[in-house]
């Protein structure tokens, strides 16, 4: 099955879209914040996360996690509307000293709608909703269904500046089972372009309200994407834990074509 997937996706990066006059490139990958940009009706759009690794340090566990190929499909139902779905295909988890475990990733779907006009030039705001199907196996995803919604912010600095705010709201499952809670996550940053190269840096912070106690979480990021023409870009991005709750560190790398 993995492979018919790997298949398909490398087919559907090979397309390019229709010569015609498109709103500019706008992919949700690098960073966690989510731009409130909607795609052209009638046109998709494949984000891959190629390689992400993820490592956590505290309290005498080392844990290394991987996931591999991780795609969102995106694609513009209205002028204002876009249908997103999304999978990982391969997550490898390694406990230093403990066990190891190899299998899928949970599946989300959700939908993006403009508030304001997706074709100014000004602030933007969106509204995005999603849930999480619990598709993941050997304990690697979240345990239930999950769901939240997201206010994606968008604000021009100048011709090259942009500052992203994005507050949302998840429904989580507790970590012993039997239920679900709030967490509350916010992340901010700023992105400059050079040429066909943006350079971001964002601030996130997470407060989950598990009834075993509040847990706090917060990182520092940074983010470079790189444009391949109109319709196709590369990015990579670290992220750094800021407090022992945190991954100690985060690196990823990805693709983003639209067709």
């Amino acid at each position: 099955m993995r492979t018919l997937y790997f298949v398909f996706l490398i087919s559907l990066l090979s397309g390019s879209a229709a010569a015609q006059d498109l709103r500019d490139f706008c992919a949700q990958r690098p960073g966690k914040a989510t731009p409130p940009c909607i795609l052209d009706a009638g046109h998709a759009q494949v984000e891959v996360g190629l390689a992400d690794a993820v490592f956590l340090r505290g309290a005498g566990v080392r844990e290394d996690t991987y996931s591999l190929g991780a795609t969102e499909l995106r694609v513009g139902v209205t002028p204002r509307l876009e249908f997103e779905a999304g999978w990982s295909p391969l997550i490898v988890d390694t406990v230093r000293g403990g066990e190891r475990r190899t299998g899928l990733g949970d599946a989300t779907l959700g939908l993006l709608g403009a508030l304001t006009d997706p074709d100014g030039k000004g602030l933007a705001v969106a509204a995005q909703g999603f849930v999480t199907l619990p598709t993941a196996t050997h304990g690697l995803g979240a345990g239930g269904w999950t769901g939240g919604v997201r206010l994606p912010v968008a604000l021009p600095l100048g011709p090259d500046d942009a500052l992203g705010v994005t507050p949302e709201v998840d429904v989580l499952r507790n970590a012993a089972g039997g239920g679900t809670h709030l967490a509350w996550i916010g992340v901010g940053g700023v992105s400059h372009a050079i040429g066909p190269a943006t350079l971001g840096a964002e601030l996130w912070g997470e407060v989950e309200d598990e009834p075993a106690g509040t847990i706090r979480r917060a990182s520092a990021d940074l983010t470079a994407a790189f444009a391949v023409g109109k319709d196709l870009q590369l990015d990579a991005g670290v992220n750094r834990g800021l407090n022992h709750a945190t991954p100690r560190s985060e690196i990823y790398a990805g693709i983003s074509r639209r067709f």
